[in-house]
């Protein structure tokens, strides 16, 4: 069972959400899922600290009343870096998406898709893809052409990942200890921290240190900048690490919050 938090100050909405996957996993369509709700970002934390060690993925909105914009993301990705959070919007602007890729979101959604969009996005965001649909990604229309000395100078698109070139990525590689390696491995594979605390067998505390250590040794901001990095540059590197290498253990979604 998949445990989602959604963050929205409509109860009708909140509402909507919940009676969407419940009728998905009724049918059979999607895996079971349980899912907790707030109404502002205060009592989404508050869930977050009393839930810290099941939730899955947390679906935000970018108008609550404590929070406006991406203000909550960025304070989201202070306080519980280790969870994934995605975006459930009515604001659909290009650059408010990659902003939102930018500090962290695995996923930017509108409140006008489909329930089926919302559960494909769901799958694909809880195997460790970052979503967005391709409409939300299109560049705006260009406008009129403007005469030279009026044409004003686009700010720089924010980076999803750092830049790196293969030796200084291998550089960084080399500063991570063997379990770090490992961690990481698995995270590109789309694992979340309670699986990898599962095949490994250590406490799911311990990989969320190791997660915060191979932030800062990449120098990125967020567990989906290390991915996008790293599902680049890991082939340039060695084979893989003695943590990773371990045998994998199965583990039966239905008992993951049991």
């Amino acid at each position: 069972m998949y445990r989602l938090l959604i963050a929205d100050d409509h109860p009708l909405f909140r509402d909507a959400i919940s009676r969407t996957l419940n009728l998905a996993v009724a049918d059979g369509s999607t895996p079971e899922y349980e899912l907790l709700q707030a109404a502002s970002l205060e009592e989404a934390l508050s869930v977050i600290a009393h839930h810290a060690d099941s939730l899955d993925l947390l679906l935000l909105d970018l108008d609550l009343p404590d929070s406006h914009g991406l203000e909550g993301l960025a304070r989201l990705r202070e306080e519980a870096d280790w969870l994934p959070v995605a975006i459930l919007s009515a604001h659909e602007a290009r650059e408010t998406v990659l902003e939102a890729l930018a500090l962290g979101a695995v996923g930017y959604l509108s409140k006008s898709s489909s329930a089926q969009t919302l559960r494909d996005a769901l799958a694909r965001m809880l195997a460790g893809e970052v979503y967005v649909p391709a409409q939300l990604m299109r560049a705006a229309p260009r406008p009129a052409p403007l005469s030279a000395s009026s044409v004003p100078v686009p700010p720089p698109a924010p980076q999803l990942a750092p830049s790196l070139s293969d030796a200084e990525f291998a550089r960084r590689w080399q500063t991570l200890t063997t379990k770090q390696r490992g961690v990481l491995e698995r995270m590109v594979l789309g694992e979340s921290n309670k699986m990898i605390a599962w095949q490994l067998s250590v406490a799911e505390t311990t990989v969320k240190s190791h997660v915060s250590a191979i932030l800062h040794k990449l120098g990125v901001a967020s567990r989906v900048q290390a991915i996008l990095l790293a599902s680049h540059a890991l082939p340039a590197v060695s084979g893989p690490s003695e943590a990773s290498a371990a045998p994998r253990r199965e583990t039966p979604r239905s008992n993951a919050h049991e």
